[in-house]
């Protein structure tokens, strides 16, 4: 801290990273939270806007100056609950999200912005320990039965949503656990999959069955799952990956990068006891002792990254199109409020590796049918489809691994997708004709299926929404008969933060009936 102008300033306190040369020889996570004093005063520096430009940047709309409010009052578990109204899931995004909600921060226009993340993942970290996230299952069921498939945070976040709502919900996972990319994409360093795990347990006991080793459209056919469910909603992610058309792309040793993360997740669950599948003989992907290069400099690829230093490899390289950051940081094309594209650093930058900008690879080579070699030359542009060859930039890089971290362009449509009988868009995704609802009567769709690839937060908001449409097609609930009842004052006596209740509670303010009604009658 320190005096500024007669004001007391705090400054902008991060996660506690462990020492990069320690944390690269093992799998745990890689940094920890400040004390519970520390993010108090975190909690301070949120200014509380008038227009809080955070809200815009949070996909969800996350109730952020609430809960950094309360947190630097100390009222912990207040704030856990203002965190949940918004997100099923504060210990996915805590951990994952790139935070475009600091992005946002309007302290972010000249001064480091709130670390709201971090502040996040302390208010549900504390929760767990103190034991006040616990499972709420539904006082009544409403006989409707809902499949979702995919269990990823979309799949995960529409079937918490169903089933508060009183439905019976059943999530079919084609992979060995809960999580989708969340579970096979994300090293344990950024995500320990013992807290996938810990929710997972969470939404079992509340009443939803999860069912794993089923592929919808292999193991039972799509009709076979629409007559056994009321509604069926896909959210499946967008797994196709984006490809480079360069000549040599036909050599052995040039993998999709999520080939190579699901390997490494694999192991890393086989090595702690836990469910995994080995790869077929002959299909491992081994970055140990090789020069691993990457093309893209994503979050993906980084993640690549990161395991490439973990295995031991010779040397590992990035290669991202993107132009270096100007000083500061921050590239002009994506000014305040919007997320920036590329960082400075990353974790797994700070780990070893080197990152080459402005960087496009245009061919392969090799010996034997293996790659040996990346042709890569410097490019100048805005994005990827803009890009100018720099003339007499060509150089050529080692690689006995190289790994492909571009995107995806849509969900997969064998099987499921093409048995349903969904109409797709443009660019292959999953179509809805009105809100989340697809071309085939029952079904739905939500998250990256529906939209394309995007992020952990995006993804929970898709399923929220796309629950609230479900619901509202299977006749609602009779929570929600409850909650119209409470709304119009008729309060049996439960606290259901109502204004009427609040008002009640109060004791000092008479609300008249003429409060509660507006041109159309009674709210």
């Amino acid at each position: 801290m320190g005096e500024l102008g007669g004001f007391l300033r705090i400054q902008r306190v991060g996660f506690d990273k462990r020492d990069p040369a320690q944390r690269v020889n093992d799998y745990d996570q890689y940094f920890t939270l400040q004390s519970d004093e520390e993010l108090q005063q975190q909690g301070a520096r949120c200014m509380d806007c008038g227009i809080p430009f955070c809200h815009e940047g949070c996909p969800l709309g996350n109730l952020i100056p609430d809960w950094n409010d309360l947190v630097f009052r100390d009222r912990w578990q207040d704030a856990i609950v203002q965190l949940h109204a918004t997100n099923n899931f504060p210990e996915f995004t805590g951990r994952i999200c790139p935070a475009p909600c600091e992005s946002a921060c309007v302290l972010a226009v000249n001064d480091d912005p709130v670390t709201i993340e971090q502040i996040e993942l302390s208010i549900v970290e504390r929760a767990y320990e103190e034991g006040w996230i616990v499972p709420e299952p539904p006082d009544r069921r409403t006989g409707k039965t809902v499949g979702v498939i995919g269990s990823g945070p979309a799949g995960l976040a529409v079937a918490a949503e169903l089933n508060k709502s009183g439905h019976f919900v059943t999530v079919y996972e084609r992979d060995e656990g809960p999580g989708g990319l969340m579970r096979f994409g994300v090293p344990d360093a950024k995500l320990p999959k013992s807290v996938i795990d810990r929710r997972v347990a969470i939404l079992k006991a509340e009443g939803i069955r999860f069912e794993y080793g089923v592929d919808v459209g292999v193991d039972v056919t799509a009709d076979e799952l629409r007559e056994e469910h009321d509604a069926v909603v896909v959210a499946i992610g967008s797994r196709v990956p984006r490809d480079v058309e360069s000549p040599g792309r036909e050599l052995s040793g040039i993998h999709p990068a999520m080939d190579y993360l699901y390997q490494r997740n694999r192991w890393v669950a086989a090595q702690e006891g836990r469910a995994s599948r080995a790869p077929a003989p002959g299909t491992e992907i081994v970055a140990a002792g090789k020069n691993v290069v990457v093309i893209g400099g994503g979050d993906t690829g980084m993640d690549c990254i990161s395991n490439a230093n973990r295995e031991g490899a010779t040397s590992a390289k990035i290669l991202d199109v993107y132009q270096e950051l100007p000083e500061g940081g921050r590239d002009e094309r994506t000014p305040w409020p919007l997320p920036p594209k590329r960082t400075e650093t990353t974790y797994a930058l700070e780990e070893g590796g080197e990152r080459r900008w402005g960087t496009e690879v245009y061919a392969f080579s090799g010996e034997d049918g293996k790659v040996t070699h990346v042709h890569a030359r410097k490019v100048v542009g805005s994005s990827s489809r803009d890009l100018k060859v720099v003339e007499g930039s060509e150089y050529t890089l080692p690689a006995d691994l190289v790994l492909i971290a571009i995107g995806f362009t849509h969900p997969e449509h064998d099987g499921l997708v093409d048995q349903l009988g969904v109409e797709k868009d443009p660019r292959g995704n999953v179509k809805t004709m009105k809100t989340y609802r697809t071309s085939t009567e029952g079904v739905y769709a939500c998250g990256d299926a529906r939209i394309g690839q995007s992020l952990v937060v995006t993804a929970i908001a898709e399923g929220r929404k796309c629950a609230r449409i479900v619901n509202r097609d299977l006749g609602g609930s009779p929570m929600d008969a409850d909650r119209e009842k409470l709304a119009i004052g008729a309060w049996d006596g439960e606290v259901d933060h109502t204004l009427r209740h609040e008002a009640d509670v109060a004791g000092n303010v008479r609300l008249g009936e003429d409060f509660f009604s507006g041109p159309g009658g009674p709210i």
